[in-house]
């Protein structure tokens, strides 16, 4: 579980526009700052709503000076997207964790032949190094009864890893969604926080 140390702990975001990464980071810093963590977040998403590329940094602990990861030094990655997720690996520190959906995406280039997608992202994922937690986020969504809780469910598995209770996450949830979508979006993260391996939470 990351937080313990005396630097900020640093957790990088990515997906493309619609997915949610925004809400997402938005949701988790607001859980941190309920914690008593100081944190300081970024964002860049310049062609998000055409669906490019959405990237949020996060950074928390008892003193944040800068909003920006540093290439490199990203103890987290949360990947809403196998591409840009694998796109991601250079900010990651050796050895980091990466939380990914399973779900690929095909940008208009791939779409028509000119660039070909990498659909052994988590192959090489794995093969690079880095301990990774798999999930199939838009069926779980589904199952919650939502698909676009997507990004919800991977706050669920991401919350496992986090020096944060439980109860915190649902509260802030209860708190900041409308509510009429604040049933499924706890049914989202309850079904994310069940998708730890147990081999991680041996490790834990």
């Amino acid at each position: 579980m990351i937080g313990g140390s005396d630097r900020p702990a640093n957790i990088l975001m990515v997906g493309v526009g619609g997915q949610g990464t925004i809400l997402a980071s938005e949701l988790m810093s607001r859980v941190l700052l309920e914690a008593g963590y100081e944190v300081k977040k970024s964002e860049v998403h310049g062609m998000a709503q055409r669906g490019g590329r959405v990237v949020s940094h996060v950074r928390f602990g008892e003193k944040v000076y800068s909003p920006l990861i540093a290439k490199g030094e990203a103890d987290i990655l949360v990947g809403f997207e196998m591409a840009e997720t694998l796109r991601s690996l250079d900010w990651m520190i050796h050895g980091a964790r990466v939380l990914a959906d399973n779900r690929a995406i095909l940008s208009y280039t791939s779409q028509v032949g000119q660039e070909p997608y990498p659909f052994d992202a988590l192959d090489r994922i794995r093969s690079a190094g880095f301990q990774l937690d798999v999930v199939e986020g838009e069926a779980l969504a589904a199952k919650a009864g939502e698909k676009k809780t997507a990004n919800v469910v991977l706050m669920g598995l991401l919350a496992r890893y986090l020096p944060v209770q439980r109860e915190v996450w649902e509260e802030t949830i209860r708190r900041n969604m409308p509510a009429k979508f604040v049933d499924v979006n706890l049914k989202a993260f309850s079904l994310g926080w069940e998708q730890i391996s147990p081999e991680a939470i041996l490790l834990r």
